[in-house]
Order: structure tokens, then sequence, then C-alpha cells
């Protein structure tokens, strides 16, 4: 199975057939509007701005199971986003990313890229914290929190798994590579 067979619904009608962005360098990251990490949307639009026209793309896909922290409705979080962090890319609609009723991409994506590393003491301290409250997050692949991030190569491969605290800013040189 291929990433490209994955399917998603889209914020508005409709799905998104992953397909569509064969060739394509994209960014998948589950997210909240009332996280400590939201601010991440910033870095996550410089990304997109400066290589949009290269092939890149993020799909954003707001996610609730994490201290209820996205709890309003796909139009609520899109209008949040565009508002606030003067977002392009859309967001796709709210989704599970762990336990029963978890989206088929991101069961693909946790048995591609298992695990994260995790740089930096303050970065380790944070996700242990983390990983004590994210009651969701119940196998060692799960998703630990809101704005874990997974890199996805123009071939469809996933590349690299970015735990909540990494900073978006700092993916730049992976896609620099890859783009």
């Amino acid at each position: 199975m291929s990433i490209y067979d994955f399917t998603v619904k889209k914020r508005k009608n409709g799905v998104l057939e992953l397909s569509q962005l064969k060739g394509k360098v994209f960014l998948i990251v589950n997210t909240a509007t009332g996280c400590g990490f939201t601010p991440q949307y910033e870095a996550l639009e410089m990304l997109y701005e400066k290589y949009h026209d290269k092939g890149f793309e993020i799909l954003d896909f707001p996610c609730n199971q994490f201290g209820k922290q996205a709890p309003g409705s796909d139009s609520e979080i899109h209008e949040f986003c565009t508002a606030k962090y003067k977002t392009q890319f859309d967001q796709l609609a709210k989704i599970d990313v762990n336990g029963e009723n978890e989206d088929p991409l991101f069961t693909f994506l946790k048995e591609k890229m298992p695990s994260e590393e995790i740089i930096g003491m303050k970065n380790k301290v944070a996700m242990k914290a983390i990983q004590k409250i994210s009651v969701t997050a119940v196998k060692p692949s799960d998703i630990k929190w809101n704005f874990t991030k997974f890199l996805v190569d123009r071939e469809g491969s996933v590349i690299k798994r970015y735990d909540p605290t990494f900073d978006p800013a700092q993916i730049e040189p992976d896609i620099m590579k890859i783009i």
C-alpha cells in the first residue's frame, strides 16, 4: 500500500485523493487551535509561502483528541487560522489520529514512521509531560499530541516524523534536500 492510495475528507465537501499529490513534497500535521503549539502555524505558513511554488503542500488535519483543544467546527477552525495566522493552506476535515476511530492515513503514517527523535533537553522534558497527560496515546507509535508532523517526499515515501515540540521552521533543511 502507498500513501497515494488514501483519500481524506476535505473541510467542505468531498474528498482529497492523495494520488493528486504525486510528485509533490508534503507535510502532514495534526493540529489544534487551542494548543500551546498553535503558534507553529506561523512557521508552517512561512514554509508554505516559501516552497509552495516548488511543489510543497501542507495537509492540516485538526484533531480534538488531545485536551479537547480543537473544539470548533471545521469552518470555525479555518476562520481562526486564516484570521490569526493568515494561513493560505487549507485545513482538511477534523479527524482522530489514535484509537478505534483513527483515520487510516494516520495508521499508515504511524506504521511507516513509528517514532520521532526528540532533540534538546527542554523538548524531552516537555514530551515526557505530554506523554503523561495524553490519554489517547496508548501504543508506542501513537501520536502523542497536537502538531506531530510527517514529511513525505516526491515519491510518496514518509521520510521523517517530528514531535510536537519540533519547530516547523527547523524542517526547512529537510524540505530543501527533497524539493
